[in-house]
């Protein structure tokens, strides 16, 4: 079996508010980035032995640290939340790849700049 390249990508999406139904995004949103060819890495699900109000510096840190190990940013829907914007400034930095998609997984642009921020 032949194996190709298969980028790993950072999966950028609300957590905080309805987190039943963001978890359910976010596995939803890395189910459609591994059917595009992507691995995705999604901290929503990574990390459910912690407590995200006890534990939120040191979630913030490792999410940082695996973004850092991606090769793009995938980011889901208008909503930016604040984890978010954390997320993309440091993507920024570091010159990686961003596209960004609707709640339908369509790929957009300028949603950057019509975002609604949380």
């Amino acid at each position: 079996m032949k194996k190709e390249f298969r980028p790993l990508v950072y999966i950028c999406a609300p957590y905080k508010g309805d987190i039943k139904s963001n978890i359910k995004k976010a596995r939803a949103f890395a189910a459609f980035a591994y059917k595009k060819g992507a691995i995705p890495v999604t901290t929503h699900l990574m990390f459910p032995f912690l407590d995200d109000e006890k534990d939120r510096s040191t979630i913030l840190f490792m999410d940082i640290i695996l973004l850092g190990k991606c090769d793009e940013v995938w980011v889901l829907g208008k909503t930016i939340s604040e984890g978010m914007k954390r997320e993309l400034e440091v993507s920024k930095r570091r010159r990686q790849k961003i596209r960004y998609f609707s709640d339908d997984f369509k790929e957009v642009s300028g949603f950057e700049s019509n975002s609604n921020r949380v």
